[in-house]
């Protein structure tokens, strides 16, 4: 979640995010990302510290206490260290200072949602599906596989449950945003898509009321 009361400057990190396969939503004051980060749980909210509503610090202390795996990386304007040294004090996980670069926040970003999920190996192999993290290239059998973002984004879901089942309602919450329809039929479509461009054999299975697992 971006929480960020410029709304120009929010909507270009979340269409930055997007462009790199991460769900985001955005929150313009404190109150509304205290209300979003109690119905959700985010890998990762970029928080802005002088917020109305709620100050940033207060929601950064809120979301420690609330015990989630949440990683916070705080911006601010102040460039002081002692500034700094606040922010990490009330439990922020990093800190960026105003302004900065899109690819310095996609990659602070992107390293503190890995500390939010069980370690994982750079690349991601299963029958012949081979997914790199880094580069995000795809190949089945040594073949290159061209995917969209969310395409991408779920099979790399998928691989990381390690044949564990992921409901239709897991994958909106990781894949999409808060703007889906929860009724929406989203992810059967982009199974689908993600089927036929995978190719034969069929990889991912669906366990009618359970989800989707590749095995």
């Amino acid at each position: 979640m971006i929480v960020e009361d410029e709304p120009q400057l929010a909507d270009a990190l979340r269409e930055a995010l997007r462009r790199e396969s991460f769900a985001v939503d955005v929150a313009y004051d404190g109150g509304e990302a205290l209300e979003k980060c109690a119905t959700h749980d985010y890998d990762v909210v970029v928080l802005d510290r002088d917020l109305p509503v709620v100050h940033g610090d207060d929601v950064c202390r809120a979301i420690v206490a609330a015990r989630r795996p949440t990683r916070v990386l705080m911006l601010t304007a102040a460039s002081a260290i002692r500034a700094r040294v606040e922010g990490l004090a009330i439990g922020a996980d990093d800190y960026l200072v105003k302004p900065f670069a899109l690819a310095e926040l996609s990659a602070r970003v992107h390293a503190l949602a890995r500390r939010t999920l069980p370690a994982a190996a750079p690349v991601l192999e299963r029958s012949g599906l081979r997914v790199d993290q880094t580069s995000r290239a795809v190949t089945r059998d040594g073949q290159p596989i061209t995917l969209t973002n969310k395409e991408y984004a779920l099979l790399v879901e998928l691989l990381r449950a390690d044949g564990g089942v992921l409901s239709a309602e897991h994958l909106l919450e990781k894949v999409w945003d808060e703007n889906i329809d929860p009724f929406t039929n989203t992810v059967r479509v982009t199974v689908m898509k993600l089927r036929r461009k995978l190719g034969a054999p069929q990889l991912i299975e669906t366990l009618p009321a359970a989800g989707y697992r590749i095995p």
